[in-house]
């Protein structure tokens, strides 16, 4: 069998034997010129290789701007072509070709050239300026060029393929490069845990030590083990009592968005993103499912519940839990899909019945409502509800009105009028009706902020009368008799009355 030695062949090696000379010439002197020969040779074919390669660029900037400027002359006429000649002459662009050249020729510069060319060419012809085949002889003039030029493009292509090829017959410095290369790469550190997540109990020793009377006789007996207790710390206690619940990271926030069902999808996403699968991801989602159903988010509770499982069982079946898992679930096992999918519903629906529970305990916890009472059993609230707006006569008698002006009295009366009239018709008949518990039961149903709103209006206008314009908080006064309090009103006056108090209906 013969060997093939054609692996070589790029290999540009010489002994003793290759070198030939004159007797009157060193050996030495002989190898060093032909290096430097090689060398030479070497760095001639890349420069060659360089500027044909710039040739070749140049020639493909031109060549479009040259067919556009020859479908214009064919177009629009001569006169056509000798504006484009006087832009260029007068107005060049400054694009030019990227090289490090001096005196480098801009585009415009180029195209000028042969523009001038081509004219003197139709004058070599016979064709002067005021000939009606001007355009004509302008325009063959201009698609010989583009022929001229695509030959040239063709040649040189032709030159740098074979100057190529001759740089890469032989294997030099620069073919040189790494292959492969072997080290140890340290594997990622394991993600941290969700924030919030609940973590494992570690049990704590507790050491016993004992004082005694002669300590070098200890040290030198046989030391035992000490004893050792399970004992909650107080760090660990604090952290028992904490009430913070774990939230979503980004990376489970896009993890609880997969379809249900998506198993194939929740394999690779788990395979690209390490941090959705640690400790406390399951809570996250279930706690997300709970926020997204107590808002009315019913499809996004049920996916979050559907991803939360799916971690939990991948958790439960050990080490290569979740390469297991997906691959029961992707193969199409009804015994495993139908166990899920009944757990993911059961879950939900559990969900569901504890967010219906949470409503209906916060609604059953009471709601702060706004009620009018007299500071003391000796007083009473009154209230002065005006019949209609004020009339045009009014007459001030009586002492204390000398100083009075009738307009003022007119403006308290019309705003009276105005804040009766601005109320709800409810509201202004339990006014008039003077009854307190009627007014108190208009005012319990509205919400804090506009009860409060409507008892300033009330002490503001001169409608409610009593002796003090502050709220009074009697909050669990049926629970808890005696403790009282005075809250400030946020209104802006302080007028006459008893007060009102703030007080928890369960």
């Amino acid at each position: 069998m013969p060997l093939n030695y054609s692996k070589w062949d790029k290999l540009e090696l010489s002994d003793d034997s290759d070198i030939e000379g004159h007797p009157n010439v060193d050996k030495k002197s002989l190898i060093r010129w032909r290096q430097r020969d090689i060398h030479e040779k070497r760095e001639m074919r890349k420069l060659r290789i360089a500027q044909l390669k710039a040739d070749i660029a140049c020639n493909e900037v031109l060549k479009p701007r040259l067919q556009q400027i020859t479908q214009e002359v064919e177009a629009q006429g001569a006169p056509h072509f000798s504006s484009l000649v006087e832009r260029f002459k007068t107005n060049p662009s400054p694009e030019a070709p990227p090289t490090n050249a001096p005196e480098q020729k801009s585009y415009d510069e180029m195209l000028l050239s042969l523009m001038l060319q081509v004219w003197e060419e139709a004058k070599k012809k016979g064709v002067e300026k005021d000939d009606p085949n001007l355009s004509d002889a302008l325009v063959a003039g201009l698609k010989e060029h583009l022929v001229k030029l695509d030959e040239h493009q063709e040649k040189l292509r032709k030159d740098l393929q074979h100057e190529e090829e001759e740089q890469h017959k032989k294997i030099t410095m620069e073919d040189l490069h790494e292959g492969f290369e072997s080290h140890y790469v340290p594997p990622k550190p394991a993600p941290p845990p969700v924030k919030g997540a609940i973590q494992p109990e570690k049990p704590k020793k507790t050491v016993t030590e004992y004082e005694v009377i002669n300590p070098k006789g200890v040290e030198s007996a046989p030391q035992k083990e000490p004893s050792t207790s399970s004992t909650p710390s107080p760090s660990q206690t604090a952290a028992d009592n904490d009430d913070e619940l774990p939230e979503l990271t980004p990376s489970l926030e896009q993890f609880s968005r997969i379809p249900l069902r998506g198993y194939e999808d929740s394999w690779e996403f788990i395979k690209a993103h390490r941090d959705v699968y640690v400790p406390g991801a399951s809570d996250a989602l279930l706690v997300a499912a709970f926020r997204a159903q107590r808002d009315g988010n019913a499809k996004y509770a049920q996916q979050c519940v559907h991803q939360s499982l799916l971690l939990q069982y991948c958790e439960k079946l050990g080490k290569d839990g979740p390469s297991l898992f997906f691959r029961k679930m992707t193969s199409g096992d009804p015994r495993a899909t139908s166990v899920f999918e009944k757990d993911v519903a059961d879950t939900y629906a559990h969900l569901v019945e504890r967010v219906r529970i949470s409503k209906a305990e916060e609604s059953a916890a009471g709601s702060e409502q706004i009620q009018l009472v007299p500071e003391n059993p000796d007083q009473s609230i009154s209230f002065n509800v005006p019949d209609g707006p004020p009339p045009e006569n009014i007459e001030l008698e009586g002492p204390g009105f000398e100083n009075v002006s009738v307009e003022e009295v007119k403006k308290a009366l019309q705003m009276r009028w105005d804040v009766f009239q601005s109320f709800s018709e409810p509201l202004q008949k339990a006014l008039q009706s003077q009854s307190l518990d009627e007014v108190n039961k208009i005012l319990g149903a509205m919400s804090i902020e506009q009860a409060e709103q409507v008892v300033k209006l009330l002490d503001v206008s001169g409608i409610l009368s009593f002796s003090g314009g502050g709220i009074r908080d009697e909050t669990g006064q049926d629970e808890e008799e005696g403790d009282e309090g005075d809250v400030e009103d946020d209104g802006e006056g302080e007028g006459e009355g008893e007060g009102a108090k703030n007080q928890d209906v369960d």
